[in-house]
């Protein structure tokens, strides 16, 4: 997979369970689950920036690009 999802180490770095991020964005903890392991075909922008926002950070820090 080329795009590589950091939500784990932002999460921990935040000190931050999945199900409280979820309930913060307005997400399923299944959708997050499938964000966090890369299995979504998408994100919508909104819930990109609600993340953001939710753990103070940029969309970089979440998503990153690593050539295959």
């Amino acid at each position: 997979m080329a795009i590589l999802i950091n939500l784990d180490r932002i999460l921990d770095e935040r000190g931050m369970k999945s199900n409280e991020l979820a309930d913060i964005v307005g997400i399923t903890t299944a959708n997050l689950s499938i964000l966090k392991t890369g299995k979504a075909k998408a994100v919508r922008f909104s819930t990109l920036e609600a993340i953001c926002k939710a753990l103070d950070c940029q969309p970089g820090d979440i998503l990153e690009y690593k050539a295959s």
